[in-house]
C-alpha cells in the first residue's frame, strides 16, 4: 500500500473514502441536492395539492360592470388584457417604470402592471378603449393626432391616459410642468416635444 492509501480506523483507505465522496457529490449535483425518493415524494404531493384560490370580482371598466374570476395574484393589466380582451393597455416593462400600462382608476393614474385586480373590485376604471365618445375622439386623442405625438404607437395609450389625468390635475400650465408630470411615461421613439405640444394644446382648449 502506498503512503497515500493509509487505512482508516473503519478499515477503509483514504483514497476509497475520497472516491466514494466524489460519487456522492456528483449524484447530489445531478439531482439538485435532493435524493430520488424526496423528488418522488414532492411530485406526489404536488399532484394532490389543492387548486389555487380564486376570487370573483366586478371590474367597472369604461362604464360597464364586468364580472371576472381571478387568482389573487393576477394583475389588473393581465385581467384587462387576458380576461376582458382590452388589449389597448400595453404590457411594457412589467415593473411600473415605462407607463405603457397606465389606466385611470377613479380618475387617478395607475400602473396596472403593479396593481392587483382584486384591489380594484367595484372601482371605476378607464382604459384607452373607453376614452372616445363613439366616433368622436377625446380632445387629448385629437391633439395627439394633430401634433403627430406618436410614432410606433406602443406607448401612446398610456401617454394619452396620463395626459388626461395631467390636465385634470391642473399640471399642464407650462411646458416644464407638463414634462415633470408626464415623466413617468417613456417614449422610446423620442416624440417627447410633440407629446408636450399635444398636452399643452389639449389643456388650452379645455381652458386649463
Amino acid at each position: 500500500m502506498s503512503e497515500h492509501e493509509h487505512t482508516t480506523t473503519a478499515g477503509h483507505s483514504r483514497r476509497g473514502v475520497l472516491k466514494a465522496g466524489g460519487i456522492a457529490a456528483t449524484e447530489l449535483v445531478a439531482t439538485g441536492g435532493v435524493t430520488a425518493p424526496a423528488i418522488a415524494a414532492a411530485g406526489e404531493a404536488g399532484a394532490h395539492a389543492p387548486p389555487d384560490p380564486t376570487a370573483e370580482i366586478t371590474l367597472r371598466v369604461n362604464g360597464e360592470a364586468r364580472r371576472v374570476t381571478v387568482e389573487p395574484r393576477v394583475t389588473l393589466l393581465d385581467a384587462l388584457r387576458e380576461r376582458l380582451g382590452l388589449t389597448g393597455t400595453k404590457k411594457g416593462c412589467d415593473r411600473g417604470e415605462c407607463g405603457a400600462c397606465t389606466v385611470l382608476v377613479e380618475g387617478r393614474r395607475v400602473s396596472s402592471c403593479l396593481t392587483l385586480a382584486v384591489m380594484e373590485d367595484s372601482r371605476e376604471i378607464m382604459t384607452i378603449e373607453g376614452l372616445a365618445d363613439g366616433d368622436e375622439l377625446h380632445p387629448v386623442q385629437a391633439a395627439f393626432i394633430r401634433r403627430d405625438a406618436f410614432q410606433c404607437g406602443f406607448c401612446t395609450p398610456g401617454q394619452i391616459l396620463s395626459a388626461v389625468a395631467c390636465i385634470d390635475e391642473g399640471h399642464a400650465r407650462s411646458d416644464d410642468e407638463i414634462r415633470e408630470h408626464m415623466s413617468g411615461n417613456l417614449c422610446r421613439c423620442g416624440c417627447y416635444p410633440n407629446i408636450v405640444d399635444a398636452v399643452r394644446d389639449a389643456a388650452r382648449r379645455a381652458g386649463r
